[in-house]
């Protein structure tokens, strides 16, 4: 079942984005009198699922799953339909109109992917408001799980306040910006000091296969007592926290894991939090430093709130207010993939190890179906589509765009040859592009 639900919602943003792209090449083409033989729903090599013909444009969904187009008449583009390039150009091909309605049709998809991220944000604004957790707020600092960051000098307890001079200002912000920054200025028991990230971070953290990063220090919230547990005769109940083991306090799961190793094989007296009140409870610790208990965080900020490890802040929005909040988003998010896309094109940091497929992208969304967080994720890839069709590639509107403003700089327009060898140049690494990014996807899968 959760497969069918992360599938679902893969497949509808995928086809939603894809459906909207094209048609943001669809309609400035159709408005200059272009003349649009295709459009397609993923790609139909040999064969369609569907396909109708209304009007000069076939319509269909194809059974390769990996994008979508339409197919522009007198235009050299991944059709390579180069026995129609070899005819006179026609009053209503893409070839005879003037430049500057060439590069609105090419410019068309991109329009759509970063109008497209900017509503959702706004509507989500609108909707949902925000819910986030202040940097000045986490009052005892944060859980930092890496053993590659505490190696880089970063450790549990510590207060991250600025990273490359910009002051943190939300919990959220936290992770990426330590990821993809060199000076993080952090608070150690009251004492201010800067710790500089190595470069290849990113490439070391990748590497070493671990899950955690930076997170928020939770408390030791008991889930089950197993019947194989040497302590299922205690009184323990699904619920209880444990807040001090003997005279060790243990506030965070962390702290309890110190409080374990420094009381191994003996018996201990647990301070544990149960209804709003604390109890004692009597508990053998094993001679590894286990207490044979199932237990998690609580990570609803509603359970941190009401157990008072953390204050969360609530805005809403109302309708106009929503508009300057939802393009600040789209803005923080565009301005933060390029970034992302700096450092994966620097071979030195190791980022494009990283690099991730379509599994990568599936794996982004829930397990469970909310649709805030579906259109989260739709409008952060809706930039990320915009941002890739933009990388001066000839395969992609990008490499389209660039030789048409040559053409509208210098007043020469490439040859039809030129543009098929380009084409077919941008195809090749476009494709290598997707091999390696997949590839990535196939590795991890397999060596984990």
């Amino acid at each position: 079942m959760e497969f069918v639900i992360k599938i679902s919602q893969f497949l509808l943003s995928l086809s939603l984005l894809i459906i909207l792209h094209e048609l943001g090449h669809f309609i400035p083409a159709k408005a200059f009198k272009t003349r649009v033989e295709k459009f397609y729903l993923f790609f139909d090599v040999k064969f369609s699922l569907f396909k109708k013909k209304i009007g000069e444009t076939v319509y269909g969904i194809g059974w390769l799953p990996l994008g979508g187009y339409v197919k522009i008449a007198g235009m050299i583009d991944e059709s390579m339909d180069t026995e129609q390039m070899a005819q006179e150009p026609q009053p209503w091909e893409f070839r005879s109109k003037p430049a500057w309605q060439r590069l609105i049709i090419m410019l068309g998809g991109v329009t759509v992917n970063f109008l497209l991220a900017i509503f959702i944000y706004i509507g989500m604004s609108y909707f949902y408001g925000d819910t986030f957790l202040p940097n000045e707020n986490i009052k005892d600092g944060l859980q930092i799980e890496s053993t590659v960051a505490n190696k880089a000098g970063l450790q549990t307890g510590d207060k991250i306040l600025a990273v490359d001079g910009d002051e943190i200002e939300t919990f959220s912000e936290i992770s990426e910006k330590v990821l993809f920054g060199n000076e993080i200025l952090i608070e150690r028991a009251g004492v201010q000091s800067t710790v500089t990230m190595p470069e290849d971070f990113l490439a070391q953290l990748l590497d070493s296969k671990e899950k955690g990063f930076i997170s928020l220090r939770q408390p030791f919230v008991v889930i089950q007592v197993p019947d194989t547990s040497y302590n299922k005769l205690s009184t323990l109940k699904q619920g209880d926290i444990i807040l001090g083991l003997n005279d060790y306090k243990t506030k965070y799961v962390d702290e309890v894991k110190i409080a374990l190793e420094k009381l191994k094989g003996q018996s201990v007296i647990a301070t544990v939090m149960r209804d709003e009140k604390e109890i004692e409870i009597p508990l053998k610790v094993s001679d590894d430093g286990k207490l044979g208990i199932v237990f998690a965080g609580a990570s609803t900020p509603d359970t941190l709130e009401k157990l008072g490890y953390y204050n969360f802040d609530v805005k809403d929005y109302g309708f106009f207010e929503s508009f300057p909040v939802g393009l600040g988003k789209a803005k923080d998010k565009l301005v933060s993939y390029w970034d992302q896309l700096g450092a994966i094109f620097t071979p030195s940091t190791g980022a494009y190890k990283g690099v991730g497929g379509f599994k990568a992208i599936y794996d982004i969304f829930p397990s469970f179906w909310s649709w805030q967080v579906f259109w989260s994720i739709t409008a952060f890839l809706s930039i990320m589509l915009g941002v890739l069709n933009l990388l001066p590639i000839p395969a992609l509107d990008g490499g389209h765009v660039m030789f048409l403003l040559y053409e509208m700089i210098s007043g020469r327009k490439p040859g039809d040859k030129f543009m098929e060898y380009a084409q077919m140049v941008g195809f090749f690494l476009l494709i290598a592009l997707v091999l390696f990014a997949n590839g990535n996807d196939i590795y991890k899968a397999i060596f984990g």
